[in-house]
C-alpha cells in the first residue's frame, strides 16, 4: 500500500519516503533490506497507522526514487553512510524521537542509529539480531556451508560480478527471493512491484560498493572511517529491543542472533518467528510479529 510519497533531502540524497497515518502520532520508520524496497512493509504499515502512529518507510540509497544530489558525489553505501542516511531523515523531519524497524541493509542502520544516537530512540525492533560489521578487520573464514550462503557477496566483489548484477539483475534478485525465504510462494506480479527499484541509476554501484566494502574491497567515505571504527568495538545498543528473527533463515540461521543478545541491553527479547525467512516482514507470521513487537515497546 503506497502512502504519500515525500522528498527528504539530507546532505547528499533526496530520499523518497512514504509517510501513512496520522502526522501528529508516535513516528515509526520502517528499513527495507537488500534487494528489497519499501513494498516489504506493505502488511506491517496499516496496523500500525490505524494504532494511531505516524509510519515512515523510506527508500534506501540506490533504491527507487531516492536520489544523489550531485553527480560527483561517489556512489558508496558502507554500513556508516546508511546509518548516517538514517540519522540525517530522522533530522530534516524534525523528529525528536522515533521507534525503528529494519531488517539486512536496514536493519543495519536501525542497529546503527540506536548506537550512534541513542537519545533518538525510543524503541527498536531489529529483525536477524545485532547487525553491525566489523569492516576495519577482515572475518575470519566461516564453515564451508555459510560460505556458500554468501556466493552472491563474492560474486559481487569480482568485475564479472558488476556486470552481471549490471545484465541480470532481476535474474538475481528473483532467486535470491527464492532461497531466502523458501516458504514465502510470491507471484512475479509481487516481485516486479519491487525490481522497479532495482532500475534506480545509482542502484548498480551502491550495492557494490556495500559488498565490496565490508569485506575490505573497496575504499570506505574518509569522514565515515571514524564511525566505522567505533562500530567495530561491536558497541552494545542501550535503546529497548525486541530482536526477531525468521527460523528458515537461510544467510543468517537463528542460533546468530542468540549468542549476540549479550549485545542488547537488560530485558531485550528474542522471538524466533517459524514459517519466515529473511523476508520476515513479507510474510504473514512475520509481519504480526514486527507490529506486535513495535506496539508492545511503544506501550
Amino acid at each position: 500500500m503506497a502512502g504519500d510519497l515525500l522528498t527528504v533531502r539530507t546532505s547528499c540524497l533526496d530520499i523518497a519516503c512514504e509517510a501513512h497515518g496520522d502526522p501528529n502520532g508516535f513516528p515509526i520508520v520502517l528499513l527495507h533490506g537488500f534487494p528489497d524496497d519499501v513494498r516489504a512493509w506493505d502488511d506491517v504499515v496499516p496496523p500500525l497507522a490505524v494504532a494511531g502512529h505516524r509510519v515512515l518507510v523510506p527508500y534506501l540509497r540506490g533504491y527507487g526514487p531516492t536520489r544523489f544530489l550531485d553527480p560527483r558525489t561517489p556512489r558508496m553505501a558502507q554500513q556508516a553512510a546508511i546509518g548516517q542516511d538514517l540519522i540525517e531523515l530522522i533530522d530534516a523531519l524534525r523528529l525528536p524521537r522515533v521507534a525503528l524497524s529494519g531488517y539486512d541493509w536496514g536493519g543495519r542502520a536501525a542497529c546503527i542509529a540506536s548506537i550512534l544516537a541513542p537519545e533518538r530512540v525510543r524503541a527498536l525492533v531489529t529483525i536477524g539480531g545485532y547487525n553491525v560489521q566489523n569492516t576495519v578487520r577482515p572475518s575470519p573464514p566461516a564453515s564451508a556451508v555459510e560460505e556458500r550462503a554468501y556466493w552472491y557477496q563474492w560474486y559481487f566483489n569480482t568485475e564479472r560480478g558488476r556486470a552481471g548484477l549490471e545484465a541480470n539483475r532481476r535474474d538475481i534478485c528473483r532467486l535470491l527471493w527464492r532461497d531466502w525465504c523458501p516458504s514465502w510462494h510470491f507471484d512475479e506480479a509481487t516481485f516486479e512491484r519491487t525490481a522497479r527499484s532495482f532500475d534506480n541509476p545509482d542502484w548498480v554501484e551502491v550495492v557494490i560498493h556495500s559488498y565490496r566494502h565490508r569485506h575490505g574491497n573497496a575504499p570506505g567515505d574518509p569522514p565515515l572511517e571514524p564511525i566505522e571504527k567505533r562500530l567495530a568495538e561491536r558497541p552494545a545498543i542501550t535503546v529497548p529491543t525486541i530482536v526477531l528473527h525468521g527460523a528458515e533463515g537461510s544467510v543468517t540461521a537463528p542460533e546468530r542472533s542468540l549468542a549476540q543478545m549479550a549485545l542488547f541491553p537488560p530485558g531485550a527479547r528474542r522471538r524466533v518467528i517459524a514459517d519466515a525467512g529473511h523476508f520476515l516482514p513479507r510474510q504473514a507470521p512475520g509481519a504480526a510479529a514486527v507490529t506486535a513487537a513495535l506496539l508492545e515497546l511503544l506501550a
